[in-house]
């Protein structure tokens, strides 16, 4: 089993979160939609023979693309890969994309998951993050998507916005709930350097939440989720029951997958490779034949340290045999010796043979997974 992740690194504004900007003064997207289906089928022997489960369009995202760029991409990954008769295939979305006509044209497409950055239910934080669409907006996305027959639909949020208060957050987390997502991811705000909101904070326009207000509102993430009937299955992500991403899922539980486009990552088990970032330098390197990319060998005690970054995020956590079995006698007694220390603190647990964080552990999760990383 295998994934495919396909970055569609567009924005229709220059926003704080997007990394590329396109408009019809560089309009480039028909050349890097033919770079992009021409990597997808000269890297098809990439992930082997294997069945590809997932189908994930990400990035700035893929619904700026038209309805027939976005079909051009599914015929290519059908027609060169061995696609699952059952695949979740997802497509990131911008909610103020979402109209009844592009979501009608959409159903005749392979998708059967759409997210959606919503981030924020207050008006001026939305403006403040650099969002074109408005709380209503993203509501009226959620409905369009229901209308037009989508069953799973995730929702992203962000916590810890500069200025929010407690009682903020949580109508954004009542906002969320009474739409009824399928599922819902919520990240703590990352002030990146280089983009408006950190030279923004620099500069004192903006003030950063403290540690203190920050556990706060991830606190009442969990709460309000699990109170709502949602499953906590990764520090970041909520689920209603079977509704778990399995492209995301991927991820953390060691799954090869294929990452085409500018910026993409791969992963095939034994290494790591990316793209270049630069949309223009990948174009240019694809109709050369000459793909710009680097590539990481990892090493056992890698592999191993991903692992616990990974998979220790999870609910289900780490399966000890599995462990045992794919790595050293070494990493594994240093595994058990450092989660010992932790189990000892209340950190993590120990629980039908995985190795998982606790209620406690989840709160100081970086601390407890440094623990147990290998140096």
């Amino acid at each position: 089993m295998a994934g495919i992740y396909i970055h569609i690194p567009f924005c229709k504004q220059r926003c704080r979160y997007c990394a590329f900007y396109s408009s019809t003064l560089y309009n480039i997207k028909e050349e890097y939609v033919k770079a992009l289906c021409r990597e997808l089928q000269e890297r098809r022997h990439y992930i082997g023979n294997e069945t590809v489960e997932t189908i994930y369009l990400g990035g700035g995202t893929p619904s700026t693309l038209t309805i027939g760029q976005l079909r051009t991409i599914c015929d290519t990954v059908y027609s060169t890969y061995p696609v699952s008769s059952s695949p979740e295939v997802t497509i990131e979305c911008n909610p103020d994309d979402l109209t009844p006509e592009f979501l009608e044209q959409l159903r005749g497409l392979p998708f059967n998951r759409i997210s959606m950055g919503v981030q924020s239910f207050n008006d001026e934080q939305l403006k403040r993050l650099g969002r074109r669409h408005s709380a209503e907006g993203a509501r009226k996305a959620v409905r369009n998507a229901r209308a037009a027959g989508y069953g799973n639909i995730s929702i992203d949020l962000m916590f810890a916005l500069p200025g929010s208060t407690a009682d903020e957050w949580l109508y954004d987390l009542k906002s969320a709930i009474e739409l009824k997502p399928d599922h819902l991811s919520a990240y703590n705000l990352m002030y990146e350097e280089g983009t408006p909101l950190y030279r923004d904070l620099c500069s004192g326009k903006i003030t950063e939440l403290g540690e203190e207000e920050n556990v706060e509102q991830f606190g009442m993430l969990i709460d309000s989720m699990k109170a709502a009937g949602y499953r906590h299955y990764e520090i970041s992500n909520f689920a209603l029951p079977g509704k778990e991403s399995r492209h995301n899922s991927s991820y953390w539980n060691d799954t090869p997958y294929i990452g085409c486009g500018a910026a993409a990552h791969s992963y095939n088990g034994t290494s790591r490779e990316w793209n270049i970032a630069d949309i223009k330098a990948y174009i240019e390197g694809m109709e050369s034949g000459k793909r710009i990319f680097e590539v990481e060998h990892l090493t056992e005690e890698e592999r191993y340290n991903d692992t616990i970054l990974t998979r220790l995020r999870t609910a289900n956590g780490i399966p000890l045999t599995w462990i045992k079995e794919r790595f050293n006698e070494r990493l594994n007694a240093y595994l058990l010796r450092a989660a010992e220390k932790e189990i000892a603190l209340g950190n993590l647990k120990e629980e039908n043979g995985h190795l998982s964080l606790t209620e406690k552990g989840v709160f100081i999760s970086d601390a407890v997974i440094r623990e147990l990383i290998y140096v």
